[in-house]
């Protein structure tokens, strides 16, 4: 009998384990499952995880930057026993299967090295890291037929649907965008110059987990489909959704996020300042100097890669340190935390930072909060 016929107890007879999955697991099964993370089609052995975090390719030289592991703590290890699959419950749901082939120690200290470049338990993904359980399973998977992916946005999340759209417009160039904030000036303007050269854009935002100061995923999608429908052109422009969770990996998560994109359509991936940073643990631009580090087009999509942009009083318009001549003091530049602050105290950013209809949203959402 197949595998999503069976009721639980009958999985369990039949010598699988029964395991109430993480949404983080769950959304590395639906990318897996989807071919969202192609080459890397299974969750990577001891062997596969040590050689992307060491080289950012897998054994067979294919390259990939983040390993994509299952982790589970010693007793859940334990219980699994000499089970041969495990069934990953989503809720009361079956989600799919993991085909057990091995269970093995993470090394955590050099995944974190490697992956994050420190092992500051500050950092979100060394804290996801030590908390994530010390095993990993390691094994192909399976999703279930009917198992529905609950993402937030109804927006289209499957590389399959993604690349159908794509098609149907009949867009040969693609560029994507990822995002885990708002969109303000700085990032239209670059999607926007992206799009001159292009016959569509993607704006791809993750929608799956992120750190509990970001901005919730339901004021976001607001701030996207009004920032869509007034400011981008319909027939140019493709919103859908990512359903991974991040990892805060700086620059690695910039390879990533561009290798995840080729499955979705894409050609052409863009990378500005600090992509997929947090705090201070990588520099400005590392997440563009990662790329010259892979063969001209090993990772089959193209970067586009910006400076600093900035609203300049004396332009008048969006710029960046390439085109704009004047100093800083005619640049408007609100860091995160200055735009906290003035949400906090009632005031809507300026224009010249975020478009009037998202400042309105992010003033309404911090005022219920």
């Amino acid at each position: 009998m197949p595998l999503f016929a069976e009721q639980a107890d009958a999985a369990a007879a039949s010598g699988a384990f029964i395991h109430q999955a993480t949404f983080r697991q769950l959304s590395d099964l639906y990318l897996l499952s989807t071919g969202g993370y192609r080459p890397v089609t299974r969750f990577l052995s001891a062997q596969e995880t040590a050689s992307v975090a060491a080289t950012m390719h897998l054994p067979g030289g294919e390259p990939w930057s983040i390993p994509v592991i299952f982790p589970i703590d010693e007793d859940t290890k334990r219980r699994i026993g000499s089970a041969s699959r495990l069934v990953l419950k989503d809720g009361d749901s079956i989600a799919g299967a993991l085909h057990v082939e091995d269970i093995f120690k993470i090394d955590k200290s050099r995944y974190a090295q490697n992956i994050f470049r420190t092992e500051d338990e500050a950092h979100p993904g060394v804290a996801w890291l030590r908390d994530a359980g010390d095993y990993s399973v390691a094994g192909s998977v399976e999703a279930a037929a009917d198992w529905q992916f609950d993402i937030p946005g109804n927006l289209p999340i499957s590389p399959r649907e993604t690349q159908a759209i794509v098609a149907r417009k009949g867009w040969k160039k693609v560029v994507a965008f990822q995002t885990r904030n708002p969109i303000h000036r700085a990032h239209e303007f670059c999607t926007k110059i992206a799009l001159e050269t292009a016959d569509g854009l993607i704006i791809h935002p993750l929608l799956g987990e992120t750190k509990a100061d970001d901005t919730p995923v339901d004021v976001r999608l607001a701030c996207y489909d009004a920032l869509v429908k007034n400011y981008y052109p319909a027939e140019h422009t493709l919103l859908a959704g990512f359903p991974a969770w991040m990892r805060y990996a700086g620059p690695r998560e910039a390879v990533f996020h561009a290798q995840v994109r080729k499955n979705y359509g894409a050609t052409h991936f863009i990378v500005g300042r600090d992509h997929a940073g947090v705090g201070d643990y990588y520099g400005p631009f590392d997440a563009q100097h990662i790329f010259s580090d892979f063969a001209p087009g090993e990772l089959g999509i193209e970067p586009i890669f910006f400076d600093f942009v900035h609203f300049c009083r004396k332009c008048g318009g969006m710029a960046s340190t390439k085109t704009c001549p004047h100093p800083r003091e005619d640049h408007v530049h609100l860091a995160g935390r200055a735009v906290r602050r003035m949400l906090a105290e009632g005031k809507k950013p300026p224009n010249e930072f975020t478009r009037p209809e998202i400042a309105a949203i992010l003033l309404q959402a911090a005022q219920a909060a």
